[in-house]
């Protein structure tokens, strides 16, 4: 069940609220760029007004639909990818299901069983136990599981991860 959001005390009308979040989110637009494709459809809206429906109501929003999100599969991807961040080496762990829905994705400084077993404690307590664990041939992913899941299916292939190799996409 989905909260109601209420836009009471708005001068614009609720569809049009909820179009500035979608535009905004949805396409990595900046305020002015969503205020200008406004002003191109005769709507005048500043981009501050803007930034303030995004305080309020892009949360309210990314509230209802984790709540309308279906549960995760129950065969789990795991990889991770090297990142350079301000010049520095790091490692962005990430978690995938069967269907492709990122589950989980943690970055660290270290590709050692310790930040394994980080993310495999933060996945179990937010989703429980999946069925299968499929990953590649690093060793830190099956000694983390051995401490964390003993009882957890693990299988570690080159080409069977090919799942999480693909989710290594663009994020914001």
């Amino acid at each position: 069940m989905s909260m109601i959001i209420s836009y009471k005390h708005h001068r614009f009308p609720p569809e049009i609220i909820a179009h500035a979040v979608w535009l905004y989110v949805r396409f990595n637009l900046s305020l002015r760029e969503v205020e200008e494709i406004f002003l191109k459809c005769g709507i005048d809206v500043s981009y501050e007004t803007i930034r303030r429906w995004l305080a309020k109501f892009a949360p309210q929003i990314a509230r209802n639909l984790r709540r309308r999100q279906v549960p995760p599969g129950d065969v789990w991807h795991l990889d991770d990818v090297v990142v350079m961040i301000s010049g520095r080496k790091s490692w962005l762990w990430r978690a995938v299901d069967q269907e492709g829905l990122v589950l989980e994705e943690i970055l660290q400084s270290k590709r050692d069983k310790r930040a394994a077993k980080r993310l495999l404690k933060a996945l179990i307590k937010r989703f429980g136990l999946p069925e299968r664990v499929v990953t590649d041939k690093l060793r830190s992913f099956a000694a983390a599981r051995r401490e964390i899941a003993p009882g957890l299916e693990h299988r570690s292939y080159k080409g069977l991860n090919n799942r999480a190799e693909n989710s290594h996409l663009p994020f914001r």
